[in-house]
């Protein structure tokens, strides 16, 4: 295997982000093609002139991104590249509900280890092999007023410490992305009406069986796998959803 770029020590770009895009380059060029073996942490600080640890964290990101994959006991390998998606959805849709202007706030109702009902586990499809699913229900308000209900259904085997994370500091979606062990590579969204449950209209303080939202958003990693579900349930306050599409390159 030919190794020709070499870190610009002159850059503002942190080592690890250089090493990333240089083994991204080899295999976005096919100079490393699927299923082949990449060298060693050793052969690459050797290559490079780095350490293990800058080696490390470029590999971790680009496992997350799901260029390689790590095989215990014989090393790490291409993968499927992501870029045959086509089309990359932007998920900013709860953050963009209200228009400037609207005092947001998110308070966190529950969250804990729960088991999944049967609609959860259609969409999720959780193995025996895994650890759990973290259930995480939170009520956003409007300039004080309930908006929708947000509750979130994340397996534990792809975000391992989701517990002690602060989930009102940042929106869900980022902290998939920026903490899970894969990166979300592909969204299924889909909305339809719905009446409120007795249970939901309380804590929106609305009436029983009102018209509401549903809005229903699966994510999933760059190996397929299924990162979390979540549930929006909006009732009739004035607001947009915004779905912004770009094309890869």
């Amino acid at each position: 295997m030919s190794i020709l770029k070499t870190i610009d020590r002159e850059s503002q770009d942190k080592l690890y982000v250089q090493m990333y895009s240089i083994i991204k380059d080899k295999i976005e060029s096919n100079e490393w093609p699927d299923n082949i073996q990449i060298p060693t942490e050793d052969e690459l600080c050797a290559a490079y002139d780095v350490s293990k640890a800058t080696v490390r964290m470029a590999i971790s990101e680009l496992v997350r991104s799901g260029y390689l994959k790590k095989q215990q006991g014989r090393g790490t390998f291409v993968t499927r590249r992501p870029t045959d998606l086509g089309m990359a959805m932007k998920t900013r849709l709860t953050e963009e509900m209200f228009g400037e202007g609207v005092k947001v706030k998110k308070e966190v109702l529950v969250r804990g280890l729960r088991e999944p009902s049967d609609e959860v586990r259609t969409f999720l499809r959780p193995t025996d092999r895994e650890s759990g699913i973290y259930y995480i229900l939170c009520k956003r308000l409007a300039d004080n007023e309930p908006a929708y209900l947000e509750e979130s259904f994340v397996p534990l085997a792809g975000f391992p410490g989701i517990e002690q994370e602060d989930v009102c500091a940042r929106p869900f979606y980022d902290l998939i992305q920026e903490k899970g062990i894969n990166k979300i590579c592909k969204v299924i969204q889909t909305i339809e009406a719905t009446e409120l449950s007795r249970e939901t209209a309380g804590l929106l303080h609305a009436r029983e069986a009102a018209p509401a939202l549903l809005l229903h958003r699966l994510l999933i990693g760059s190996d397929g796998r299924r990162l979390a579900y979540t549930r929006l349930t909006g009732i009739g306050r004035k607001y947009k959803i915004q779905t912004e599409f770009e094309r890869l390159r």
